[in-house]
């Protein structure tokens, strides 16, 4: 089993910056050993449906929502075990819940799984969330 603990949410300005950090404990090992996948994605107040934010293959293939794309950068530091998205220039539609998602697959194939009933992508393991709140 793995367990993601994400942090690093709060409440800011439009136009400024937050970096989530997402550590990952359990059996890394095995995690990482696979060819994982891990990201982050959203959900906003009335949506039905998880946004996917970015995510990041163990071979380095990184995909951003059009919504992101040049304001958020996903890495990470796996002798720390832990995933971060920096945000930067940040909009109030930005504001959500974030979460971070891992598997042992690349995303290519939890892609293909499609979504659960409740709009969330079939990852294997997920975290409890951090709230971002973007005020204008």
């Amino acid at each position: 089993q793995v367990q993601l603990a994400e942090s690093g949410g709060g409440s800011v300005q439009a136009g400024g910056s937050l970096k989530l950090s997402c550590v990952v404990s359990g059996n890394t090992a095995s995690m990482y050993a696979s060819p994982y996948c891990m990201g982050w994605f959203r959900r906003s107040p009335g949506k039905e449906r998880e946004e996917g934010v970015a995510t990041i293959d163990k071979d380095g293939s990184i995909r951003y929502a059009d919504s992101v794309s040049g304001r958020f950068t996903i890495s990470q530091d796996n002798a720390k075990n832990t995933l971060y998205l920096q945000m930067n220039s940040l909009k109030p539609e930005d504001t959500a819940m974030y979460y971070c998602a891992a598997d042992p697959h690349p995303w290519t194939a939890v892609q293909a799984l499609g979504v659960m009933a409740e709009g969330r992508y079939r990852f294997n393991y997920w975290g409890q969330g951090t709230q971002v709140t973007v005020s204008s």
